[in-house]
């Protein structure tokens, strides 16, 4: 009897989680079935597979109020994003932001700190709210997509919160893909040689897919140090999430600060792989499990927004972006001149 009576509490529990499991599960297995035809699509037309994802999403948006599956894609937007973003510390080491040396470091940490307090001044000139400056200038400043959804995460929970990480994902993919093509153009036509058209590329173009095309399309050089400079840029990451979650939750329950789970992971990761704890391959997959765990949370925040909504947002929303992006752009081409 008294076995029996232990055993009794643990049975619901159990119950509970298979529950909770039959009831994301549909909705999950749609976000992977549109993340796999995204990676197909992106495969075979070389677009940016986010983008990709997003569109998907947003086409099947009526699935979000699907009872069946609306649980599933609301855990697939949240807690499977921030589980991906965590995994980005896998691509990071200690000797990848030190070999770049001193001066790249230098301007990285100047570019991110005067994008993100520009992206903040911009929301204000444009009578949008503060939080959509830090969410663009952060993932301008940082590295894209995933910079967007990790900002996101830790932002107050406005109502506006989702419709507008959505469209700085659409926004920062798009014109990651435009500066992709133009960029590489542009500063060899200022007359900069490919080292310093490398650290520019890495330093300004938001995605790291995009990042690596335009840099190897100037050259392997130009591709090595923009590749490189991006990585710092992203290593930057945890930093930029916390400091925007202190300025977030300033005049909110005070003295209950704590790190989010998937911050710590990224730090953990990223100390782990400097030192040698986590084998080559090992890293390799848990940084590609990161890429389709962020496809598949970028397809169901897709399918969670419609379109008609996007649409709402005016002209102002656009501005902030492309300001941002364009004042990203000559911030570099001046400090790579006097740095």
């Amino acid at each position: 009897m008294r076995n029996k009576i232990m055993r009794i509490p643990a049975l619901p529990a159990a119950q509970d989680q298979i529950s909770f499991i039959r009831s994301i599960a549909p909705g999950v297995m749609f976000a992977v079935v549109l993340a796999l035809a995204a990676n197909f699509l992106a495969e075979h037309y070389t677009a940016p597979v986010m983008l990709f994802a997003l569109l998907l999403g947003m086409a099947f948006n009526f699935m979000s109020s699907e009872p069946r599956s609306a649980a599933g894609i609301a855990f697939a937007s949240k807690s499977l994003l921030r589980f991906g973003v965590g995994l980005l510390g896998a691509r990071i080491t200690f000797e990848q932001i030190g070999s770049l040396g001193l001066r790249p470091i230098i301007l990285v940490l100047i570019c991110v700190a005067a994008t993100i307090g520009f992206g903040f001044l911009m929301a204000r000139l444009f009578r949008r709210h503060w939080t959509f400056g830090l969410l663009t200038g952060g993932a301008v400043a940082i590295c894209g997509a995933s910079a967007a959804l990790a900002i996101s995460a830790v932002l107050p929970n406005r109502p506006d919160r989702e419709q507008n990480t959505l469209f700085t994902v659409i926004a920062v993919t798009g014109l990651s893909t435009l500066a992709m093509i133009v960029y590489p153009i542009l500063f060899s036509a200022l007359g900069f040689g490919e080292h310093e058209i490398g650290i520019m590329i890495g330093a300004t173009i938001h995605d790291v897919a995009q990042v690596v095309g335009a840099g190897y399309a100037v050259s392997e050089e130009a591709g090595d140090i923009a590749t490189f400079v991006k990585l710092l840029r992203v290593a930057l990451l945890p930093v930029v999430v916390i400091g925007i979650m202190l300025v977030s939750m300033r005049g909110e329950a005070q003295g209950k600060v704590s790190l989010p789970s998937f911050v710590l992971l990224f730090a953990g990761l990223v100390v782990a792989n400097s030192i040698g704890l986590i084998p080559p391959v090992v890293a390799s997959f848990l940084s590609e499990l990161s890429r389709w765990l962020l496809i598949t949370a970028i397809a169901a925040l897709g399918a969670r927004t419609a379109l008609k909504d996007m649409f709402a947002l005016g002209a102002g929303h656009i501005s902030v972006v492309v300001s941002i992006t364009v004042f990203l752009m000559l911030l570099a081409i001046v400090l790579v001149n006097y740095i």
